[in-house]
């Protein structure tokens, strides 16, 4: 059985901060647990973005095992037109 990582996503763009918690095999492509998590939220997968706690953009072309270890367990996503807007 493959090892699995947990991820809390939260939607920062929504006042509530709705999240979501997602267990994935440490070989899924993060790019797909993007596109996930988008489809959860119903915001467009191709104009979000996925950032740590600190504020760091994270580079979907990496497994989930790799984010996890590299990012921890908590990301926040962000649709792109929110970023820097006022």
């Amino acid at each position: 059985m493959a090892s699995k990582v947990t991820f809390k996503i939260t939607l920062t763009s929504d006042p509530k901060l709705p999240y979501r918690v997602l267990n994935v095999p440490e070989s899924t492509p993060f790019v797909h647990v993007i596109r996930f998590a988008c489809q959860e939220f119903k915001v467009p997968a191709s104009t979000s973005a996925i950032l740590t706690k600190e504020g760091v953009g994270v580079n979907p072309n990496q497994t989930a095992g790799e984010v996890f270890l590299k990012n921890g367990s908590e990301l926040s996503l962000i649709p792109r037109d929110r970023v820097g807007s006022c």
